[in-house]
């Protein structure tokens, strides 16, 4: 990063006039601003080993007991929160991610929305489902919802997320695209739903109807459902922000983690807050043991005098993220998104706490290796419409292994699946290089590793046995 040594104010007033063009609100110019001045002053968010303390055992929500009646009792003054902004342009996608069919024909966005149904069937409470969109999802998004008219509670089904411009990585300009202009602008990361939740006006509007609780997670989350005992735990023990955190494994290592700053208070370094010499260190699992699983619970009305506290802008940790101003292009100019993180504020809140919490509610589809694997038997869905790992399954967790050549794409993961996914349950692991194109009712079981070269095609004909392949 090269170093300014400018006035810094000059240096915003083209992004000042940038937001105020494009009917940004005031608060979003001020946390663009704050943010962008800690760019200048050289700032990349990093968080040293001097400044926090691994974290050596949190509350487990496995042995929670004795809460599920005070979480019912608290269900009708909670909502559920989506981070629902993301396109599903990595899968070769230009809808909302949530719009992909992921088990037995349903999409994300059905399985949210049955979820939901089934609170209200189950526990007499119309819960509220709030998507945190984007511009780009929301047609689609609102449309999908549309079908569940039951689920409707007099509230929006979505509030929108911000966008900030991209800055310039040589001379700290805005970027400019004229072929482009959308390309100008990026999200401010999933902090920004704090931001987003005072400009909507939607923060004070479940105030006023007496919501306390929010449970917040990322859509793609299968896992990440309304608990009754977590909800009543954080309730009865009056928590005003707390964390959901799991074990981290080899598979996780590179992820961010849990810490403690040196006044005791919870923290949550990112892997792009590492310092470059920290990095093994960072990757040691036995030292870092909780990765925060991006589902948090929030007491709204701590929220709100917290945001008081800050005139309305967390004072969350930059995440200074390096990228290209047209991401599918390497050789564009090289730009700085300007991001938070919305766990950091765990660290806002006196009291704040995390919980670790099982594995299962972490099943997160970031690629079309995990939707295959939730494709497959190895996984299913209950019928309160959670997706789970298969109890029969007796193996560790499921690692999937795809040939991006031929199957980064949901279009063709479906063309060399057209039957549906092989069985997996008893799987340990699938390996495919090259372009292998599968009949209906094959099993998969152990190890299975199969490699086509010279850019030919291998057919797996129906009822196909693959065992340690």
């Amino acid at each position: 990063m090269s170093e300014y040594t400018g006035d810094l104010l000059s240096a915003f007033r083209p992004f000042e006039e940038k937001l105020r063009a494009a009917g940004s609100h005031p608060l979003v110019t001020g946390m663009f601003k704050r943010n962008f001045l800690q760019l200048l002053s050289g700032s990349t968010g990093a968080i040293s080993r001097s400044q926090i303390d691994p974290v050596d055992a949190v509350p487990d929500a496995e042995a929670l007991s004795g809460y599920g009646e005070q979480g019912r009792a608290a269900l009708g003054r909670a909502v559920v929160i989506k981070l629902n902004g993301g396109l599903g342009t990595s899968m070769g996608l230009e809808q909302a991610k949530s719009l992909i069919p992921v088990k037995d024909g349903l999409r994300f966005i059905d399985i949210i929305a049955r979820q939901i149904e089934h609170l209200h069937e189950r526990d007499g409470h119309p819960v509220p489902l709030l998507l945190m969109n984007s511009e780009h999802t929301r047609p689609d998004s609102l449309e999908a919802l549309a079908a569940y008219p039951e689920i409707a509670t007099g509230l929006p089904f979505d509030f929108l997320q911000h966008r900030v411009p991209k800055v310039l990585a040589g001379d700290f300009a805005p970027a400019v695209s004229e072929a482009h202009p959308d390309l100008e602008w990026c999200p401010p990361g999933h902090g920004d739903i704090y931001t987003a939740l005072v400009t909507s006006g939607l923060l004070d509007r479940l105030l006023d109807n007496g919501y306390e609780y929010a449970f917040i997670s990322n859509a793609d989350n299968l896992g990440a459902v309304m608990d009754l005992e977590i909800l009543g735990y954080f309730a009865k023990e009056r928590l005003p922000f707390m964390m959901e955190v799991a074990d981290r494994t080899p598979a996780d290592r590179k992820g961010g983690h849990l810490a403690r700053l040196k006044d005791g208070r919870l923290t949550l370094r990112e892997s792009a807050q590492c310092p470059d010499e920290e990095r093994d260190e960072f990757q040691d699992i036995s030292l870092y043991r909780y990765f925060n699983t991006n589902s948090l619970w929030v007491h709204l009305p701590s929220l709100r005098e917290t945001l008081d506290r800050y005139d309305g802008i967390l004072p969350l940790p930059l995440i200074r993220n390096a990228k290209t101003l047209d991401p599918r292009d390497p050789s564009s100019p090289a730009v700085y998104q300007l991001e938070t993180a919305m766990g950091a504020a765990i660290s806002l809140f006196d009291r704040a706490a995390a919980l670790r919490v099982p594995r299962g509610r972490f099943a997160p589809v970031k690629t079309t290796d995990d939707l295959l694997a939730v494709w497959s038997d190895a996984y299913m869905l209950t019928e309160d419409f959670r997706v789970v790992p298969n109890p029969v399954r007796a193996l560790p967790h499921l690692d999937v292994m795809l040939d991006k050549q031929y199957y980064r794409f949901v279009s063709q993961l479906e063309e060399r699946f057209p039957r549906g996914a092989p069985s997996l349950v008893d799987c340990a692991s699938l390996r495919l290089e090259g372009d292998v194109r599968f009949g209906a009712n094959v099993i998969c079981t152990g190890h299975v590793h199969l490699r086509v070269e010279d850019g030919g095609t291998l057919l797996i004909k129906d009822n196909s046995i693959l065992e340690e392949t």
